[in-house]
């Protein structure tokens, strides 16, 4: 193992805090540049009206006993200091399709899974199990994804692993309906008819059918966490400084500069941050043209619209599990039209705090959203957008409400003060072009092109976070697994994980 080498990273996100937590504990110094003023990217929180809300990472899955994220917060020492809440079992997802006003429950647990959706839909009972067999063996394809070693050699994979998701579904399932409830978890992923790859749609699926949780409290003390393993390793994490310029010569990065002046050399420079973000702070020669317009011709998933509510007292009830409203069946897959009508769905849920009763004092509503709702305001910056934004804003909260209602009547006049985020907000906050939730779109058409290595053209800079491979809370580790192995060796992480029985 190489030892004592420095690293900077750049942008303390969640794929930059993973990757500095693991070579930290590897003996590495790390040192971790952000620009905004608090750590985490999805991870982070912010305070509204008194309350704390979490930006993202809502529903984390790979948590569970055994799961891959418990194996490698295990791994850090962090297991223990964790504070999650599992959703209910009976009744982890509750779906709604206002097309004919039906709802549906559906559990955890793979068998649990199939005897729910079989009871209602009895004549496609053997489709249904014959489909959850096809996805978890999808899943187990993915070597990663169950911390195994990487093989040696070309791997070949099944030929439904690169099958359109919607495709796969269909092989399966004859009722349209059923096949689009089995699809409800596309905003979770960016899931695009004919063109998500069914082994994405999977290992989503998989993850979630075996149970997920929530943070308690607001999931920034899990960001504070893996800087903690960093800080105690002699490394430092620092906020509110981000990397406006990188010097690179003959394929080799020199240095780094913040944009309060500081300079930063290291071995190794990671970024945490969109490659096509990355690009802009580096001479254009730093990378082959042909590099360059690879990267930034990749479609990048879609974005998002979100409520932040504080709801009056004792007047919501908490609940143990997330609502998903859908408008019609056939549009489950059509969330990435910017011509469909907007919304065509959205997730509701109440975050649980330490010490929860019976009611929420907060609800988060996410609906997805396309960039192209908000890009006549795309030169502007978080501030100063106008009148007729905040107007469009208003507009897009009303929409949103009626459908709330639709669900919950009377949810306006329970709360208490609402505040509101665009595909904008996610895109000046995180740093992420088009304010993609789900890093670059996954296209089963042309794979290779939305399939970014962690290693670039420049020899000492690698990628980590949610742009390579697959995203979200258990994707983002799992990439950084890779991106430290790069340094470490190959396996080396893996087999230190799978070691860990104790520690």
């Amino acid at each position: 193992m190489i030892m004592k080498q420095n690293v900077v990273i750049i942008g303390g996100g969640l794929g930059g805090l993973f990757t500095g937590a693991i070579l930290a504990k590897e003996g590495l110094h790390v040192t971790v540049l952000e620009k905004n003023a608090t750590i985490g990217g999805g991870l982070q929180t912010f305070r509204r009206f008194g309350e704390v809300f979490d930006t993202g990472m809502h529903v984390i899955g790979g948590l569970q006993p055994g799961g891959n994220i418990w194996s490698i917060c295990r791994y850090l020492g962090i297991l223990d200091q964790i504070s999650i809440r599992d959703v209910d079992a009976e009744g982890m997802d509750h779906l709604y399709f206002s097309e004919d006003q039906r709802h549906y429950v559906i559990p955890k647990g793979r068998e649990a899974f199939v005897s729910s959706l079989a009871t209602q839909f009895p004549e496609e009972a053997d489709g249904l199990r014959r489909y959850v067999d096809a996805i978890f063996d999808l899943s187990e394809e993915v070597d990663l994804f169950y911390l195994r070693p990487a093989r040696t050699g070309m791997v070949s994979h099944s030929e439904a692993f690169l099958t359109a998701a919607d495709d796969l579904i269909a092989r399966y399932i004859r009722d349209d309906r059923l096949r689009s409830i089995l699809a409800y978890m596309n905003p979770l992923y960016g899931g695009r008819g004919q063109q998500t790859p069914a082994y994405v749609h999977a290992i989503i699926s998989v993850l979630y059918i075996n149970g997920t949780s929530r943070f308690v409290g607001g999931s920034s003390h899990f960001a504070d966490l893996l800087a903690e393993v960093i800080t105690k390793q002699g490394g430092e994490v620092m906020a509110g400084d981000g990397v406006e310029w990188i010097e690179v010569q003959e394929r080799q990065v020199q240095y780094v500069k913040t944009r309060k002046g500081r300079t930063y050399q290291a071995d190794w420079y990671i970024s945490d941050i969109h490659p096509c973000t990355l690009f802009t702070l580096m001479d254009q020669k730093a990378f082959p043209k042909s590099y360059r317009e690879r990267l930034d011709s990749i479609p990048n998933a879609y974005s998002a619209f979100s409520l932040y509510v504080k709801m009056k007292p004792d007047t919501f009830p908490y609940m143990n599990y997330s609502e998903y409203y859908m408008t019609r069946y056939a549009d489950i897959w059509q969330f990435g039209d910017s011509e469909k009508p907007w919304p065509l769905g959205f997730m509701l849920m109440t975050p649980p705090e330490p010490e929860q009763g019976p009611y929420s004092r907060k609800v988060l509503v996410t609906a997805p959203m396309t960039f192209d709702h908000v890009r006549r305001w795309e030169d502007t910056t978080t501030g100063h957008r106008g009148a007729d934004y905040e107007a469009w804003k208003q507009e897009m909260a009303d929409r949103l409400l009626t459908q709330v209602e639709e669900l919950h009547p009377g949810f306006r006049e329970q709360m208490m003060a609402v505040n509101t985020s665009s595909p904008l907000t996610i895109r000046d906050y995180y740093g992420v072009k088009e304010g993609a939730i789900s890093g670059f779109s996954k296209d089963c058409r042309n794979i290779t092109l939305s399939m970014v290595p962690v290693v670039t053209k420049v020899r000492n800079l690698l990628l980590t976070g949610q742009n390579n491979n697959l995203h979200g809370f258990c994707g983002v580790p799992l990439t950084a697994i890779l991106t430290c192995e790069a340094i470490l060796g190959q396996n080396y992480v893996l087999e230190k994980i799978h070691s860990c029985k104790d520690c």
